[in-house]
């Protein structure tokens, strides 16, 4: 289920051991008991490290009509979402090969993912779209990197030719921790599921989409807590960060106060 760290993973036990039909009572007992520090002990030896990925984003289209600008500033409801693709190239950029969108909501965690074949404006708008009719929330916020992907004229007037119109953001050049929480959900649900392995066949998007849609997003989005950064504040030379207490995407949006009883019944 991906690499989430101790503290999700305690937070988590309530409600994953329920399900866990097999386990005996004492080992229920004893799970439920065991403390961060104890999971990070235990799980040492099966952490691997992983080759880098390979960069595909090329300039943009049309730079000067999306500006740049920071998204998660001042983010108190759901529908502020952070985007990017992640390339199934192996090794090489060469050639075709598919690739994952991600986007995640800034107030919740939300996160959802789609494989497309081939990095281009029609396939990441065509996922876009099938990501948008999944949510439980609408969309006000779009934030994404400077690849003409994301950058041009039919992924703008999309957002900005509607009634409420999208604010569609990018980030600066160069700059990742700009979209840093969609970089870090593209190593959670992208990279520990499908690792760095080159997919150049496009039969196998239907069957990453049916893995993304039915049982890989549904689990992080449901049941496994994520983390919010409350306050970050520097003591002498180091930076200590401050973060509320870990809880499902699904229950930060039912605690949201803010979803219409449409959505509610979607989620």
């Amino acid at each position: 289920m991906g690499r989430i760290n101790s503290k999700k993973m305690h937070a988590a036990m309530a409600v994953w051991l329920p399900f866990y039909h097999e386990a005996d009572v004492h080992m229920k007992i004893l799970l439920s008991e065991i403390s961060p520090a104890t999971i990070d002990r235990h799980l040492a030896e099966f952490r691997e490290k992983r080759q880098g990925g390979l960069s595909s984003t090329s300039p943009s289209l049309i730079k000067n009509k999306i500006p740049i600008k920071l998204l998660t500033e001042g983010v108190t409801e759901p529908g502020y979402l952070e985007a990017d693709t992640v390339a199934h190239c192996g090794n090489s950029l060469a050639g075709d090969f598919i690739n994952s969108l991600t986007m995640v909501d800034l107030y919740s965690g939300w996160t959802e993912n789609r494989a497309i074949w081939k990095k281009e404006s029609r396939t990441v708008m065509g996922a876009i779209k099938s990501i948008e009719r999944s949510l439980p929330f609408k969309v006000k916020g779009f934030a994404s990197d400077n690849g003409n992907e994301f950058l041009n004229h039919d992924l703008h007037s999309y957002f900005f030719n509607r009634k409420n119109r999208v604010d569609f953001v990018r980030r600066r050049p160069y700059k990742k921790n700009d979209n840093a929480h969609v970089e870090q959900k593209n190593w959670t649900h992208v990279r520990e599921l499908l690792g760095y392995e080159r997919f150049d066949h496009n039969k196998h998007v239907p069957t990453i989409n049916h893995i993304y849609k039915a049982l890989w997003n549904p689990l992080w989005n449901y049941f496994t807590p994520v983390m919010k950064l409350k306050a970050k504040t520097r003591v002498g030379g180091k930076v200590v960060k401050k973060y509320d207490k870990p809880k499902t995407p699904y229950q930060r949006l039912m605690e949201s106060g803010v979803l219409a009883t449409q959505e509610i019944t979607k989620l």
